[in-house]
């Protein structure tokens, strides 16, 4: 498909973002099952949010939200989401003599802690520390990082990643703010500016700086705008005045069934209709309000893409958006050279082969079309990264918080 010419930086950073993390995700998966726990599908930015923070050590909940730049409530959903999957165990502080209330589990009838598997009940002060399960996942994601990098290297050739890597440092050398290694899921992004008192004392991996600067840009267009970027990059960009299928929009934006369905938060944007029989669905279009939320969309990222060439220079801005946008150019023999990293290994749930959901022993039949899903996004993703990754990362968290 063709490239339009007024696509916003922020949904280039998202799309090179997305397709380092999908790559990432599948050998982690791959791994992951080589070393006996299949299905532990757990995505890239768990690591950067959260996990990187127990490697070698155990933590505080309080600390563990201090040292990832988030509100306390994000991370202990995530938190209880880590618990129940198997990855780490929470610890009552010692200092801390209140009860615990516990409760037979509705499904294990073991005796658990009251919200066991959530982030209910979850103290500040509880300690957090990982598994066997969790130990062996930070060990792969650790190694794994630097052999995704070396893969774009050997793929793409070092200049063009040389040139991506040199225009993400120069930017993010010029922020001004404290900002997370990972974008975050998008329900609770904390966008309040804290000024930078730190410096990285070492090379940042590629992900990480593609995260930093989207979250920076992001943080910008939320100053003008109340519709948020997430929102408007996907589901309303695909949307117009013409009724489509609802179902059509997680194809059109490349999002998942659960991250792009439609929800409180896009309902004053839309407009839902009743299909004519004998055909089922809802038709959704654009309500006159989504029509200027959209084209307030493409204005705001122009605005800040702007301000951005006049505070980190006009030749580093386009320098950078052309570095991402030859990510999606380069061609091998059979095909793009980014959809090359997107070809799931054998044995994983993108290439086919069924595996629990997260925290589960059997395959229900939510997790099968849930993994049905995951392949027909995977091929369409293959055959027009461009075309079909989303402009916004949005993370589900029945994939692990992947995409």
């Amino acid at each position: 498909m063709a490239v339009e010419s007024n696509r916003p930086l922020s949904a280039w950073l998202s799309q090179a973002l997305i397709a380092f993390t999908l790559e990432l995700d599948d050998k982690f998966e791959k791994q992951m099952r080589e070393s006996g726990y299949a299905g532990a599908s757990l995505s890239l930015v768990i690591w950067f949010t959260l996990m990187r923070f127990l490697a070698g050590a155990s933590s505080s909940v309080r600390n563990l939200a201090v040292q990832s730049l988030s509100s306390e409530k994000r991370v202990k959903f995530e938190l209880g989401c880590l618990e129940r999957w198997g990855f780490i165990t929470l610890e009552a502080d010692s200092a801390d003599d209140r009860p615990i209330p516990a409760r037979p589990h509705r499904l294990a009838g073991r005796l658990l802690r009251d919200g066991w598997g959530s982030g209910r009940r979850i103290r500040s002060g509880w300690i957090v520390r990982p598994t066997a399960k969790g130990r062996r996942a930070i060990e792969i994601w650790t190694l794994l990082l630097d052999e995704i990098e070396d893969r774009w290297l050997a793929r793409f050739g070092s200049d063009a990643i040389g040139t991506l890597r040199v225009s993400l440092e120069d930017i993010a050398a010029q922020l001004d703010v404290d900002l997370p290694h990972g974008i975050p899921g998008q329900w609770e992004m904390d966008l309040t500016s804290k000024t930078r008192t730190t410096r990285d004392a070492v090379a940042l991996p590629l992900p990480a700086l593609l995260s930093q600067l989207l979250f920076a840009f992001t943080m910008e267009f939320q100053r003008e705008s109340r519709v948020p970027l997430w929102l408007c990059a996907n589901t309303l960009r695909v949307l117009s005045d013409q009724p489509i299928p609802e179902s059509e929009i997680p194809r059109l934006t490349g999002c998942s069934p659960e991250t792009s369905g439609i929800g409180w938060q896009i309902k004053p944007f839309i407009v839902v209709e009743s299909a004519p029989a004998p055909h089922r669905g809802k038709p959704v279009r654009l309500s006159p309000l989504g029509q200027l939320a959209r084209e307030n969309y493409f204005n705001v990222t122009a605005g800040v893409e702007r301000r951005w060439e006049t505070r980190f220079g006009k030749q580093k801005i386009r320098r950078l958006r052309e570095s991402l946008s030859n990510l999606f150019m380069l061609r091998g023999e059979e095909r793009l050279l980014i959809a090359e990293g997107l070809i799931p290994s054998e044995g994983t749930v993108r290439s086919g082969a069924q595996a629990p959901a997260l925290g589960r022993r059997d395959v229900g039949a939510a997790a099968k079309q849930r993994m049905r899903d995951r392949v027909a996004q995977t091929a369409l993703f293959i055959r027009d990264p461009a075309g079909a990754l989303p402009h916004y990362p949005l993370w589900d968290m029945n994939r692990g918080f992947g995409p």
